[in-house]
């Protein structure tokens, strides 16, 4: 894959194998759990949301490795009693979530929550599931090539982060858009970067562009120091 291969990448797939090796258990945990809450709706089973939850927590804190396995493996039970009882399913029970779609959400959060870390082939599952957990297929495989772009960045000639940027207004900022998840912060976080000093148009651009954001975006773990 070449540079301009990656900037238009719509394979979630293909990008994935490109970054094989080269990226933390944390940022393909968060991609997964990204991927997992584009289909919440669909999720309709509170354990494989709580699964996705625990795993999500994971990426940066110190969780029951025992627990979190066996939130994953009642997700994996979800997922298997699904595939078995098709044609009984009450889909009135689920919001109108179909056999299909509810069978493809659990196997999503069953591999999005795998402890004690998510890999390579489980970040590709996770994807290919939640694909297939809602009607546009093309569509959501699309988003979710956004997402890896938001959360991986530009591999190719990744940005470096001048220490002098880090201002106690600057960190702030995007511990708080991190935490509360408040990405329609970004652009006044990117402000906050120009007063710094910052004037890298690939990290302000990317602050004030339309998204999607999510936990693990490159500009805002750059900011704090994440892996």
């Amino acid at each position: 894959m070449t540079e301009a291969d990656w900037l238009t990448a719509t394979d979630p797939r293909l990008m994935l194998e490109f970054l094989r090796g080269q990226t933390s258990d944390r940022k393909l945990r968060l991609f997964a759990v990204a991927c997992c809450r584009r289909i919440w709706h669909v999720m309709t089973d509170e354990c494989s949301r709580a699964a996705v939850e625990m795993g999500e927590r994971s990426a940066d804190e110190a969780v029951d490795l025992v627990k979190l396995d066996l939130l994953s493996g009642t997700a994996e039970g979800e997922f298997q009693d699904a595939i078995r009882n098709t044609d009984e399913f009450p889909v009135e029970d689920h919001a109108g979530v179909t056999a299909s779609q509810y069978t493809a959400a659990c196997e999503a959060a069953s591999y999005a929550s795998n402890a004690p870390v998510v890999r390579f082939e489980d970040a590709v599952v996770v994807a290919k599931a939640a694909s297939e957990a809602v009607p546009d297929t093309t569509e959501e495989t699309q988003q979710q090539s956004s997402l890896l772009h938001d959360i991986f960045g530009y591999p190719f000639r990744p940005v470096v982060f001048d220490p002098a940027w880090r201002s106690e207004t600057v960190t702030a900022l995007a511990a708080g858009i991190y935490a509360d998840r408040a990405f329609d912060r970004l652009p006044i976080l990117a402000d906050a970067l120009e007063e710094a000093g910052c004037d890298h148009p690939h990290i302000l651009n990317h602050c004030r562009g339309p998204g999607p954001h999510v936990r693990g975006c490159w500009a805002v773990d750059l900011v704090l120091g994440k892996e």
